[in-house]
């Protein structure tokens, strides 16, 4: 008897369990050596979960929509359709891999999503033979019995979405009413960064069911853990105000050409700390880490739920224009689920904006892992005084840093936001150069 079982991969250095998102086989199915069998949500991301096995999907021990701890047993492979009844035998007896003439090995899983595919001339990230598709789109598919090697995917890269697969179903038909979903909750104080602008953006919020206990999502309980990881850690925190008239001309100037607010905003900071390292180092047991790149985070809410950090990596070195396009794809993959580790999980510094809701300002919580993070409130017309005595009215907004002081004190933080501050003031058009 050769069978084989199917364990929850580990796709991140902090993953404990995952999530089963769908499965891309059914119990019975044949299965080919590096095929995508299952979909697993990790900390960050949906990934296509392939095996080198070959065979038949004999049983699945752990369904769609539930959990399990990475090195688990989720389902049984058999190689031969005669030894199917006999994998759901075992699975039902609570037999494992020991009674097994195969090896105990687990499945060799790989994450697609962890390996970044080769891109062609048309932008496509499809491997040659392999389709992509998001995990919404597999099940809707299996569901409605459409084809997917017959869609042209709309989504990021190629990749077939869900309103794909409506689209081919619904051709010919009347339009159906739409099924009323049951409110999933949404994150209130979850920092977003702005798609474009400091101007107000729509926000995903749906009322949650009174008396409902809705369980966290993969990407909320992975929030919760690094949260939590913070509290342990002194630290302190620092505001200043910032005079945008240059910085808001200088965005309406290039705004046509792509530039986001958000990459300006990157771009200053990581110019800034440029002058300021100790700013972009964390702290160890072994002393200060000094980091060689400076890799800017900007905090993202999910639609469904939690919280990721894209990175925009080497910000102080890229130019604006492909730092906004750069940032305009994280956001798209972020939110499809489709980042790979280290675009989420190599920054240095973080910035955090809530300016897109009016906020005045607010402090933010410190990442693990880094030593500074910058919360951006909102750009308000505010009378000041001038520099002749006289009054006038400027753009500002404020600014709030929270640092460790572990390795930065106060003076330090107050140094950065002054350098930050006269860079955005009087030297903004750099930005650009």
């Amino acid at each position: 008897m050769s069978i084989h079982e199917v364990f929850m991969p580990a796709l991140s250095s902090t993953m404990t369990e995952g999530k089963i998102v769908s499965w891309v086989k059914s119990p019975g199915d044949k299965v080919e050596k590096g095929e995508t069998v299952v979909v697993v949500e990790s900390d960050k991301a949906d990934m296509d979960v392939e095996t080198f096995y070959e065979g038949f999907l004999a049983h699945i021990i752990v369904e769609a929509g539930e959990t399990a701890p990475v090195g688990s047993a989720i389902a049984f492979i058999a190689e031969t359709e005669a030894e199917i009844e006999q994998a759901k035998s075992l699975a039902n007896s609570g037999g494992v891999a020991a009674t097994t003439t195969s090896s105990p090995e687990p499945i060799a899983a790989t994450a697609s999503a962890a390996t970044p595919a080769l891109a062609s001339q048309n932008g496509s990230n499809h491997k040659e033979g392999r389709l992509v598709a998001s995990p919404r789109a597999r099940k809707l598919a299996k569901e409605l019995k459409v084809d997917l090697t017959t869609l042209q995917g709309s989504g990021p890269h190629g990749r077939i979405v869900a309103e794909d697969v409506e689209a081919l179903s619904n051709k010919g038909k009347q339009p159906a009413p739409a099924p009323v979903a049951p409110p999933a909750p949404v994150p209130t104080s979850a920092p977003v960064a702005p798609p474009a602008s400091r101007t107000p953006a729509a926000a995903t919020v749906v009322a949650a069911v009174p008396g409902q206990i809705v369980p966290l999502t993969t990407f909320q309980n992975a929030v919760v853990r690094n949260m939590v990881a913070t509290i342990s850690v002194p630290v302190f925190r620092v505001g200043y105000t910032i005079t945008t008239d240059g910085l808001d001309k200088l965005y309406k100037q290039i705004k046509s050409k792509g530039v986001t607010m958000t990459a300006l905003l990157a771009k200053a900071v990581a110019v800034t700390l440029q002058k300021h390292p100790l700013l972009n180092a964390s702290y160890s047991e072994q002393g200060i880490v000094y980091h060689s790149d400076i890799n800017i985070s900007v905090a993202v809410a999910m639609d469904d739920g939690g919280l990721i950090t894209p990175v925009l990596q080497n910000a102080d070195a890229v130019d604006i224009y492909s730092l906004s396009r750069t940032w305009k794809s994280l956001v798209e993959r972020a939110r499809a689920k489709q980042l790979q580790p280290q675009e989420y999980n190599s920054g240095t510094f973080t910035l955090s904006n809530l300016g897109m809701f009016g906020v005045d300002k607010f402090d933010a919580i410190l990442p693990p892992g880094q030593g500074s993070i910058l919360a951006i409130g909102a750009s308000r017309s505010q009378v000041v005084a001038t520099a002749d005595g006289l009054f006038g009215v400027r753009q500002q907004m404020q600014v709030n840093i929270t640092s460790d002081h572990r390795i930065i004190y106060g003076a330090h933080a107050a140094a950065f936001l002054q350098d930050l501050a006269k860079l955005i003031e009087t030297n903004s058009q750099s930005l650009t150069m």
